[in-house]
């Protein structure tokens, strides 16, 4: 391995932490990683991809966190499987760390719906009387997500766990399919969650 290969392997150990310790999603944890090793030159640093990142977060839940992250795991997507229960009209699909299987108390819950029309959802959310935010993920450009925010109680404190529900047009749906490099998904629907849910 030579130095370049080894100062991206530091990077992802780094963030590995991050993202385990403080929930930080992947593309921040790498760049406050980046610069706290001082790998960042010129303003720019080369970062590690996300799957090496996520390897890496697999090798440090498995050091030190391997007696309390299965069952943080179970309540995250237990919390996961009602809400997609509950926007089965918007065809859910799971993803993020929740789905891989490297989520803990601190991640988020990442949910993409499916629908052509982000208003239906907003009205859903409202005739259900959830409180929510809405901001826009991208350069406002025609591809521009909107992204809706609400929060479930952790069940065994007064701590919160954010949910992300992610707005694409329906037409994406097949190509948020398709499988990372190993095969593994990114995401996946209420019936691939609870296989995953019996088997775990």
């Amino acid at each position: 391995m030579n130095g370049t290969d080894e100062g991206i392997q530091a990077i992802a150990s780094a963030a590995a932490q991050w993202v385990v310790e403080s929930g930080m999603e992947y593309g921040q944890a790498k760049q406050r990683a980046a610069r706290d090793l001082g790998r960042r030159q010129g303003g720019r640093a080369k970062l590690p991809p996300d799957e090496m990142v996520e390897q890496a977060v697999r090798e440090y839940l498995s050091l030190y966190c391997a007696h309390s992250q299965p069952a943080e795991l179970a309540i995250l997507r237990g919390i996961a499987r009602e809400w997609m229960q509950k926007l089965s009209a918007f065809r859910p699909h799971l993803g993020g760390a929740v789905w891989r299987g490297t989520a803990t108390r601190h991640s988020a819950i990442f949910i993409d719906l499916y629908a052509d029309d982000a208003k239906a959802l907003h009205i859903d959310l409202l005739n259900q009387g959830l409180r929510f935010e809405v901001e826009g993920q991208g350069g406002g450009g025609p591809d521009d997500l909107e992204v809706f925010t609400l929060y479930s109680p952790w069940p065994q404190d007064s701590a919160a766990v954010p949910i992300h529900l992610l707005v694409h047009p329906y037409d994406h749906l097949r190509g948020a399919l398709q499988p990372d490099a190993s095969g593994r998904s990114w995401r996946g629907d209420l019936r691939a969650l609870l296989a995953l849910m019996e088997d775990a």
